[in-house]
């Protein structure tokens, strides 16, 4: 039986089944983006849910896996050598999850490369500009009387949205065929125009490609299903 006693995260949140690949997420726009992941691949996996609300990323035994206390983060019991590994960062755990199976991420170098360049594209654009329009459009920074912190997140958004925009002309995905690229990305988007309620502020109407993708890639069962988990309770 494979044996995890040596991370303090599982003393904290305790495996049922430690064979098993274990998931310590939420479900915001980077914790859904493994889930995804997991659901496309069919891996088997233990899910436990670190409650942001609560804090509970600030854990001495959270931190000893992921010190940016940030969701999400993995041990795969079963990682390369056959070793224990331990990853945070979702961009990393995506790469990885991809790599291990040799699914979502072309084999061809050109390819490859070409899919890591749009993860990181949300990783370093996408996701911190949607998580500042989000926060000075819908929670505290509503209160601001300043509105530049707004208007200079919203302006890089629509930018941002413009690029994905023309990245889409006569594409269905990202990149050929589904990729890493499009489950890191798509919880981004869903939350700008749902849970953010940001879509006017954007004019994510008047957009046409990206309008189209989010709806192709919101119907696979996969996605359905990891945008759920961990079940937010």
């Amino acid at each position: 039986m494979t044996d995890l006693s040596s991370f303090p995260i599982a003393k904290r949140w305790p495996a049922a089944h430690p064979d098993r690949l274990q998931l310590y997420s939420w479900p915001t726009p980077n914790g859904v983006k493994v889930s995804i992941m997991l659901e496309e691949l069919g891996l088997p996996y233990e899910v436990h849910a670190i409650k942001i609300g609560q804090n509970e990323t600030w854990t001495p035994e959270f931190l000893s896996l992921n010190p940016n206390g940030k969701i999400p983060a993995i041990i795969d019991p079963n990682g390369p050598g056959g070793k224990p590994l331990a990853l945070f960062e979702s961009g990393a755990i995506l790469l990885y999850l991809a790599e291990k199976t040799g699914r979502f991420l072309p084999s061809d170098p050109l390819h490859r490369y070409e899919t890591i360049q749009w993860l990181f594209f949300q990783m370093a654009a996408i996701g911190p500009m949607f998580g500042q329009v989000g926060f000075f459009h819908k929670f505290a920074g509503r209160e601001f009387e300043d509105k530049r912190p707004l208007e200079r997140y919203r302006t890089e958004s629509r930018r941002l949205l413009e690029v994905l925009e023309k990245r889409l002309d006569a594409r269905e995905w990202i990149m050929d065929d589904y990729s890493i690229a499009d489950i890191a990305t798509l919880g981004w988007v869903r939350n700008l125009v749902g849970f953010y309620g940001a879509g006017e502020l954007v004019a994510f109407d008047t957009l046409k490609n990206v309008p189209a993708w989010l709806e192709r890639g919101l119907a696979r069962p996969a996605v359905q299903r990891g945008l759920t988990i961990p079940a937010a309770g």
